[in-house]
């Protein structure tokens, strides 16, 4: 079964046909320090056992991440998976993705920029591949499973972790690669003043960092007014420690899927494209 290249909007509800209830995916969502993978239920929007961690190669260049991830994939499926064996392959990349091509390379080797994501993961790992911003793909999860599910209007969902990324919705439309994460603040990219790792490295205490992402939001606000705002990322495990003392005219709310959310939602696009290639055969 091939894995075809999905659309990056908002996953449809997809009507059942056989096989879609057992369906699962590799759900990978690549960080600046871990790569985090877990077999995806991508119909309910769940990972199937627990989710797993490697270290992000440094310096983490395509060749070594593909080489990382091929370990991960031959491991997995030399191993007896619940549900039956994975289906298909997502990946969240921390960069612009634009039909495939990396046009950035945030907290990745610089030789990303310019390949074609798509072209090296599918060739190394030996299969179709469904790529997309790593952002975009927690978004995509949480609009389709978690705190934004049915909500209208202008969605913004903000990952905290190594650094900022962003995913935006307008009506459960994703607008791809928005890059929220990179806009500058008082003079400085506030990827590495408000992202999480900025609280560790500096040993901030929960005040002061609850402070700058204060004005962080407050700044997004002024600049897009969206009606919610989803907090996920790593630190959306502890969001009782900030989101109740932030003052934003938006409603704020933390991300459902946790730091799960790029997982499921790359698996989730990985799963849409088996399902419409499967369609497109015949295969029932």
């Amino acid at each position: 079964m091939t894995c075809a290249l999905p659309s990056l909007r908002t996953p449809p509800t997809v009507p059942s046909v056989s096989g879609d209830d057992d369906a699962r995916c590799l759900g990978v969502d690549i960080g600046g320090t871990t790569i985090k993978y877990a077999v995806v239920d991508p119909v309910r929007g769940t990972t199937v056992g627990p989710v797993r961690r490697v270290p992000t190669p440094a310096p983490a260049t395509p060749a070594a991440v593909v080489a990382v991830l091929r370990g991960v994939l031959e491991k997995l499926e030399g191993a007896p998976q619940r549900g039956g064996p994975v289906a298909g392959v997502g990946v969240g990349v921390p960069a612009i993705i634009d039909h495939g091509i990396a046009r950035s390379a945030a907290h990745l080797d610089d030789s990303w920029i310019g390949a074609d994501a798509r072209e090296l993961l599918a060739t190394g790992l030996g299969r179709e591949v469904a790529v997309l911003n790593d952002a975009d793909a927690a978004g995509l999860a949480e609009v389709r499973f978690g705190a934004a599910r049915d909500a209208d209007g202008t969605v913004l969902v903000i990952t905290l972790g190594t650094g900022i990324g962003s995913a935006l919705f307008l009506d459960g439309e994703l607008i791809p690669n928005s890059e929220f994460g990179h806009v500058w603040l008082d003079g400085r990219d506030v990827d590495g003043w408000a992202g999480a790792s900025a609280r560790m490295e500096e040993a901030l205490d929960w005040p002061t960092y609850t402070d700058r992402l204060q004005r962080y939001l407050s700044h997004l606000e002024r600049l897009i007014s969206p009606d919610l705002i989803v907090l996920g990322g790593g630190i959306s495990e502890r969001h009782q420690e900030f989101l109740p003392h932030l003052r934003l005219r938006a409603r704020v709310a933390p991300a459902q899927l946790r730091n799960a959310a790029g997982i499921v939602g790359a698996g989730r696009q990985a799963h849409l494209g088996v399902v419409r290639a499967d369609r497109l055969l015949g295969v029932r």
